[in-house]
Order: structure tokens, then C-alpha cells, then sequence
């Protein structure tokens, strides 16, 4: 079994940046594509980023791409979602997730329904 936290949350103008990160515990990433999903007041629930955790691949929703940036630390078994230029329109609970099937060496989950496991969440509000 293995529990997700996030942290790094908070409030920041628009254009500014916040850095969230995800810490696994009770069992390692490894050959897990993890990512981040994010929901705003009354919207679904929508992938933002993931990374393949054995060879690094990384997919992002156009929305983000070019502004957000996914990383992992295998030595700490954490994972990391570098945000710059926020926008107000950003503004959710932001929840990592991990796949736990082996879906391709170099695939990266992007569906809902492909996580299986989740942090509770993390704020961020962007203020314009």
C-alpha cells in the first residue's frame, strides 16, 4: 500500500510560482507512472502532468505545457511539480496520483481511471 502526500500549497499572485511536492511512503514509485490531477470549485477533476518513474517521460495538458514542469527524486521517493507563471484560471486542489500498472516503458498515464492511488490534496489560489 502506498500513501501519498503532498505539500507546497498556498496563495500567490498571478505570474508568480509555487513548487508542490509529493512524498510516497510504504512502497516505491518504481515502475509506477505518477502525476498530478487538479480540481476547481464545481469542475472535474483534470490531469495536469505525469512522469514515467522508471525512465523519466514526462506528458502535460496544453494548458500547462510550457508554464509547469514534473520531476521525480527516486533517492527520496518524492515527486515534484514546478509551477511558473501562475494564472488566476490554476486555481484548484491539486492531488497526485499514482498508476500501478505497467502500461509501456515509456508511457504515461494521462486518464483518470488509470490512477489508482491519491494524496488527499494540496490549495493553490491564484490571486489576480
Amino acid at each position: 500500500q502506498v500513501q501519498l502526500v503532498e505539500s507546497g500549497g498556498g496563495l500567490v499572485q498571478a505570474g508568480g510560482s509555487l513548487r508542490l511536492s509529493c512524498a510516497a511512503s510504504g512502497r516505491t514509485f518504481s515502475s509506477y507512472s505518477v502525476g498530478w490531477f487538479r480540481q476547481a470549485p464545481g469542475k472535474e477533476r483534470e490531469f495536469v502532468a505525469g512522469i514515467n518513474w522508471y525512465v523519466g517521460s514526462t506528458y502535460y495538458a496544453d494548458s500547462v505545457k510550457g508554464r509547469f514542469t514534473i520531476s521525480r527524486d527516486s533517492a527520496n521517493n518524492t515527486m515534484y511539480l514546478q509551477m511558473n507563471n501562475l494564472k488566476p484560471e490554476d486555481t484548484a486542489v491539486y492531488y497526485c496520483a499514482g498508476d500501478m500498472y505497467y502500461r509501456g516503458r515509456d508511457y504515461v498515464s494521462r486518464y483518470l481511471t488509470d490512477y489508482t492511488f491519491w494524496g488527499k490534496g494540496t490549495q493553490v489560489t491564484i490571486s489576480s
